[in-house]
């Protein structure tokens, strides 16, 4: 076994899960978003962080009467630093770090703890998503992919070429694992949960659960946000990866250049897809050619992915 993988660890019937939500600004979301997590079998515990809010998002979650549901204030210090405030006063064995705009989908927590049982190597167990529109309607196709497999087992070296956790809602982690990698790099505007992602990924093995469970909802807010984005607004998190003495420790020896060169492509095909979305069809031209100048045989790859994100999937 790697060095640092941890050795077998049983999860018992009675694995507690925490669901951390960070929350601003999202009066018109996170009740639903609470609902959907409360409403999951082995939530003992549901922590909502409020980043500074100033719309009715306070007054919604100190509506919500269930004793599970505990509300935290962060004063906008930032998501990452709201998540590592919530998983340390979380109690459960699991945690889920879940968006205050997106919902579970039933029986998700449970689809994953099944995973884990499976697998008690894994310090991180994950699904899939579909997205939604503001009203909740359905707009993804993902259903369509439902027979795809992701990776499992000792994943590190596929993770540090792309992040295909994509969401942390679809993730159960280890809270024993989080904590012992230090949880989010508040120092990162971007990609800061694939960076923690590939930490626990150099501890553990991961185990993926081949259903949707999530709604990823899609707003005039976070598209907005999204629509602004450029490829070198994510190369920071590539840097941290790629000088992150524990991942490269686990990495083959010699292979970190072309698996950062992956990443790099993996990141600008995603800033395709998003401009795609968006309509701006000429950067996402830009951003295919700046793939094919950099690496021919990876462009037939990218522009396939940019086409299925025009239908959703």
């Amino acid at each position: 076994m790697a060095p640092g993988v941890h050795d077998p660890l049983p999860v018992s019937p009675a694995a507690s899960v925490s669901v951390v939500i960070p929350a601003k600004n999202v009066a018109a979301y996170v009740g639903e978003t609470i609902a959907s997590a409360l409403a999951q079998d082995a939530v003992t515990e549901v922590i909502v962080v409020d980043d500074g809010s100033t719309d009715d998002t306070i007054a919604i979650i100190s509506a919500v009467a269930d004793p599970r549901l505990h509300l935290m204030t962060n004063d906008s210090a930032g998501v990452s630093s709201a998540r590592n405030l919530g998983a340390r006063h979380a109690s459960g064995d699991w945690l889920v770090f879940l968006d205050a705009d997106d919902r579970l989908r039933p029986g998700a927590v449970a689809a994953l703890l099944a995973a884990a049982r499976r697998t008690p190597r894994a310090v991180l167990v994950y699904g899939d998503y579909n997205t939604i529109d503001s009203e909740g309607r359905q707009i993804g196709r993902r259903e369509l992919l439902k027979g795809r497999r992701k990776p499992s087992g000792d994943v590190l070296a596929r993770l540090t070429s792309g992040n295909f956790i994509v969401n942390g809602g679809i993730a159960l982690a280890r809270a024993e694992a989080f904590h012992a990698v230090g949880g989010f790099d508040v120092s990162l505007r971007y990609c800061e949960d694939w960076h923690c992602w590939c930490r626990l990924a150099a501890i553990g093995e991961f185990a993926f659960a081949p259903k949707l469970l999530l709604d990823y909802r899609l707003h005039t807010a976070n598209t907005m946000n999204a629509a602004l984005r450029t490829p070198q607004d994510f190369f920071p998190a590539i840097a941290r990866i790629f000088d992150d003495g524990l991942i490269l420790a686990r990495l083959p020896e010699g292979a970190a250049a072309g698996l950062r060169q992956a990443a790099e492509i993996h990141l600008v095909t995603y800033s395709a897809t998003q401009a795609i979305r968006f309509g701006r069809y000429r950067e996402a031209f830009g951003y295919l050619g700046m793939i094919g100048r950099q690496s021919p045989i990876s462009l037939p790859r990218a522009t396939v992915r940019v086409a299925l994100a025009c239908f959703g999937i």
